[in-house]
C-alpha cells in the first residue's frame, strides 16, 4: 500500500515539474509590449536668489525620445523643502504663477522647454540662498521614467538665458 502511495506521489510530482518546463501554449496571448519614456534633461539652470527669498525657479529642456508620453510630477533637492511644477499666465496684465496639480506632460518623441515666463520648476522653502556659480542637485520625478537626476547651474540674477530677449513673457520671477 505504501509503495502505491509513494508511486502516485512521484508520478504527481513529475507531472507538475513537466508542466513548469513546458513550452508556452501557442494559442495563449503574448505578453503585451509596453511603451516606455526615455528622458534626457539638458541645460538645467537657476537664478541666484536674494537673502530671505524663500523660492527660486529652475529651468531646462526635457526631451522624451521614448515611445510613450511621460509626466513630470515633482522632484526633490537638498536645498529646498519641496519641488513643484508651475506655469505662468497673464491675468489682466498681471503675471500669475500656479502649480500644475497633475504635473507637466512630456510627449513621446518630443520635448518641453521650461523657461522664465512659462513652464518651470519651483524650489519652495529654500533652506539657503542660491548663489551664482554654485551647482544644485535636483532629482526630477516622472510618472513613467521614475527619478532623473540633474544638476542646476546657478546664474547671476540679471543674466538672460541664451536665445531669450527682454519682453513681456521673459520677466524673471524666481
Amino acid at each position: 500500500m505504501i509503495r502505491h502511495i509513494l508511486a502516485a506521489a512521484a508520478m504527481g510530482s513529475a507531472l507538475v515539474l513537466a508542466g513548469c518546463n513546458a513550452a508556452p501554449d501557442s494559442d495563449a496571448p503574448a505578453a503585451a509590449e509596453t511603451a516606455a519614456s526615455v528622458i534626457a534633461v539638458t541645460e538645467p539652470w537657476s537664478r541666484e536668489t536674494a537673502a530671505g527669498q524663500n523660492a527660486g525657479g529652475a529651468f531646462m529642456t526635457i526631451a522624451n525620445t521614448g515611445t510613450a508620453a511621460d509626466r513630470l510630477t515633482g522632484g526633490s533637492t537638498p536645498v529646498a523643502g519641496r519641488v513643484e511644477i508651475h506655469t505662468v499666465s497673464m491675468d489682466g496684465g498681471v503675471m500669475r504663477m500656479r502649480q500644475l496639480a497633475d504635473g507637466l506632460e512630456v510627449p513621446a518623441g518630443g520635448e518641453v522647454t521650461l523657461k522664465p515666463g512659462s513652464f518651470h520648476v519651483m524650489l519652495m522653502d529654500l533652506k539657503k540662498p542660491l548663489k551664482a556659480g554654485d551647482t544644485v542637485p535636483l532629482m526630477l520625478t516622472f510618472a513613467g521614467a521614475g527619478t532623473v537626476e540633474t544638476e542646476l547651474v546657478v546664474k547671476p540674477a540679471g543674466e538672460m538665458v541664451p536665445g531669450m530677449t527682454h519682453g513681456e513673457g521673459d520677466k524673471p520671477h524666481g
